[in-house]
């Protein structure tokens, strides 16, 4: 008897099985009229995964719904000022994996890492030696470094955008009204050199006030990111480089980056430097003491 029920059950498992893998194939069929050869892959792999993950997992009809209404939730929060689908694909490492496989290690070139949701088109063009800090508070910080390619030959005219939050952690998008801070980009002088005042970053929460920050408390995850400041690099005939520079004294490294989007080569070391000490361009910055930090920067070939 017990081996007979042993059977039976062995058999009901087989022709589950069947069925479901009857499923996902019908479903991996419908695509094949797809005339993009690289949607019908992509779409076909991702039914196959995504099955395969529903199996795995025995998602249950309840764990469905809960899904659906996380993603219904993701998409009402989302507006012109806030991706919470990006925070989403940044907290899963799904951005930092796409980046990673997108921009391939080329020799000494810069690494990249994860873009983030706040940047913004249209940021102010600020001169060689300008502040993007307009208004934000925080540490001032002298930002300077060289630009080249990957031969070492320094890059002309490369467009450098870079931004940041303020101290209390916010960017400027986040304040709900139509200020632009800590944000702006520059333009490298004949021996690809750069220089700027900004802050000195500070460690800070992403938006965890909508569904993403609920998926990260249910697990015990924090939502605190490394403190950093965001580059994006340009320049003809080279790669765009999207990239942040990470402060080594800041101890969320050894916690942990909710984005996972801190690599070692890219901490650095910001020095602190004491009220009354001449800064690089003789700006006066008053009783405060201020921080300076050197990047170079290396862009690949734009076919690398």
């Amino acid at each position: 008897m017990a081996l007979s029920t042993h059977a039976r059950l062995d058999d009901d498992h087989e022709r589950q099985a069947v069925h479901e893998q009857l499923l996902t194939d019908r479903v991996v069929a419908s695509f094949e009229q797809a005339t993009d050869p690289r949607l019908k892959e992509v779409m076909q792999a991702l039914v196959r995964h995504l099955h395969a993950f529903i199996r795995d997992v025995r998602l249950s009809e309840s764990e469905w719904r809960t899904a659906i209404e996380f993603l219904t939730a993701a998409g009402h929060i989302t507006d012109d000022k806030r991706q919470e689908f990006i925070l989403l694909s940044d907290v899963l490492g799904a951005s930092m994996q796409t980046i990673t496989i997108a921009n391939p290690s080329v020799g000494n070139a810069t690494e990249s890492t994860v873009f983030g949701p706040f940047f913004l088109e249209n940021s102010p063009e600020i001169p060689l030696g300008g502040d993007l800090a307009g208004g934000a508070r925080g540490t001032p910080c002298w930002f300077s470094g060289r630009v080249t390619d990957t031969d070492g030959l320094p890059v002309h005219g490369a467009r450098i955008e870079a931004w940041e939050c303020d101290e209390d952690g916010f960017y400027d998008v986040q304040y709900g009204d139509d200020r632009m801070a800590a944000r702006a980009h520059l333009f490298t002088d004949e021996n690809g050199e750069y220089r700027f005042w900004g802050l000195t970053p500070v460690p800070y929460p992403i938006p965890h006030d909508g569904p993403v920050g609920k998926m990260l408390d249910a697990v015990g995850r924090s939502p605190v990111r490394a403190a950093h400041v965001h580059f994006m690099v340009s320049a003809d005939g080279l790669r765009t480089l999207v990239t942040h520079i990470f402060s080594q004294d800041d101890p969320q490294i050894a916690l942990g980056d909710s984005v996972f989007g801190v690599k070692d080569s890219l901490i650095k070391e910001f020095v602190h430097h004491d009220a009354g000490e001449a800064t690089p361009d003789g700006r006066a910055v008053g009783d405060r003491s201020w921080d300076s930090v050197r990047f170079d920067i290396v862009l690949a070939a734009e076919d690398a």
